[in-house]
C-alpha cells in the first residue's frame, strides 16, 4: 500500500486500493484495479453492464471479500472494514423500506438501528428534496413513492451517519429523463458539502457534467482514472472542421497540411483536422492553436478558408472507443 503515498500525501485520498481482483472460481469479476479517488471529490465509477462496478462496490463496503489487493477506505485498512464503515453510507442494491410505513418512519427505524441521531433525519430529507417549501413527501408511505422518490429515500439513508464517504450503485437507473436530471442535481449539489461522493453507472453522459473525477473500466479492468477534464483533454479528443471558400482548393490543403504530419481525412466540402498524433504526425496542439496554424497554412498558400470549427468528443464517444481498443 505504501507506494501510493508517492502521488498521494497520506489523507488527501478517501479511496486508495492496488490490485483489487475477486475470483468465483475460475472467473475474474475485478481485475487487480487500483483506484484513487480524492478526498471531497464527486467521483464518477462507469463502465458497462457487467463490468464489475457492484463487486468493486460491495468490497470497498466490506460485503465482499477480496480475492486479492490491498488498500485503504477513509485511512482504514480495507480488510478491516469495522474501522471505517460507521463513516460511510451507501446505496448498493434497492433498499430495504417498509411499504406501509412513511419514507420518516422508515428513517427512524433505520436511525435507531444504526445508532444515528434522530435530529439528522429532517436534515436529510431536505438534502434529497423530500421535504421542501413545496410540501413534504416524508409523511407519505413509502408505497405510494415514484421510482425517483424511492431512489432519494435510499441516499437519505445513507446520508442518515453525516458519512465522509457516500457510495451509490447507478442510482438513476431505471429513471425516466425527469428523474434522471434530478438525480444529476442532487449529486451535483454535493459537490460543495466536503464529503467524498463514488457514484456508479453504465451511463457516462450521466455523470460527465457532475463528477470531477472519473474511473472507467470495463470486463473488470481498469480503462482510465483521474480527473474528469483531463479525458476529455486527451490527444483524440477533438479535431477541427476546414472548409475553403473554393472547393477546388480541397485537395490542395489537405496535401499540404498532411505534408506538415497533419491528420487530415476529407468530409463534406471540407476537412476534419485531428488533434490527435497520427503515427509520425506534428505534435499534438490544442484546438485553438491548431486553428490558428491551419489558418496561416492556407493563407500562405493563397487558400482563402471560411470555416475553422472546433468540434469536441464527448466523453461518452472517448469511452466507447476506449472499450472498443480494450476488448
Amino acid at each position: 500500500m505504501h507506494h501510493s503515498s508517492a502521488t498521494h500525501p497520506v489523507g488527501d485520498t478517501a479511496i486508495s486500493v492496488r490490485g483489487l481482483t475477486k475470483r468465483y472460481g475460475s472467473r475474474t469479476v475485478v481485475d487487480a484495479l487500483d483506484i484513487d479517488v480524492p478526498r471531497g471529490s464527486i467521483a464518477g465509477f462507469v463502465g458497462p453492464n457487467g463490468a464489475g462496478k457492484t463487486t468493486t462496490m460491495s468490497m470497498l463496503l466490506g460485503l465482499v471479500r477480496p480475492s486479492a489487493g490491498t488498500g485503504e477506505v477513509l485511512g482504514a485498512p480495507i480488510d478491516a472494514p469495522a474501522a471505517f464503515l460507521p463513516r460511510v453510507g451507501a446505496l448498493v442494491e434497492s433498499p430495504a423500506f417498509y411499504p406501509s410505513l412513511t419514507g420518516r418512519q422508515n428513517l427512524r427505524l433505520l436511525a435507531t438501528v444504526g445508532g444515528h441521531d434522530e435530529r439528522r433525519i429532517d436534515t436529510v430529507l431536505a438534502e434529497v428534496g423530500l421535504a421542501d417549501l413545496d410540501g413534504d413527501r416524508g409523511d407519505d408511505k413509502y408505497r405510494a413513492y415514484s421510482l425517483g422518490m424511492k431512489q432519494r429515500l435510499g441516499i437519505a439513508a445513507g446520508l442518515l451517519g453525516d458519512p465522509e464517504l457516500l457510495i451509490l450503485d447507478e442510482p438513476a437507473n431505471g429513471l425516466d429523463p425527469e428523474g434522471v436530471r434530478e438525480m444529476r442535481a442532487l449529486l451535483g449539489g454535493m459537490a460543495n458539502s466536503g464529503r467524498t461522493v463514488l457514484v456508479s453507472s453504465h451511463d457516462l453522459s450521466e455523470l460527465e457534467q457532475i463528477c470531477d473525477w472519473l474511473v472507467l473500466i470495463d470486463a473488470g479492468r481498469s480503462l482510465y482514472q483521474g480527473p474528469t477534464a483531463d479525458l476529455l483533454a486527451d490527444g483524440d479528443a477533438a479535431e477541427l472542421i476546414v472548409v475553403p471558400l473554393d472547393p477546388a482548393d480541397r485537395s490542395r490543403l489537405s496535401e499540404l497540411l498532411a505534408a506538415q504530419g497533419r491528420d487530415v481525412t476529407l468530409a463534406g466540402r471540407g476537412l476534419v483536422v485531428r488533434t490527435g498524433a497520427g503515427p509520425q504526425s506534428a505534435p499534438v496542439r490544442p484546438l485553438d492553436l491548431l486553428a490558428a496554424d491551419v489558418n496561416a497554412s492556407a493563407f500562405e498558400a493563397g487558400i482563402t478558408v471560411v470555416e475553422l470549427t472546433p468540434r469536441r468528443t464527448s466523453l461518452e464517444d472517448r469511452f466507447l472507443s476506449m472499450i472498443g481498443a480494450s476488448s
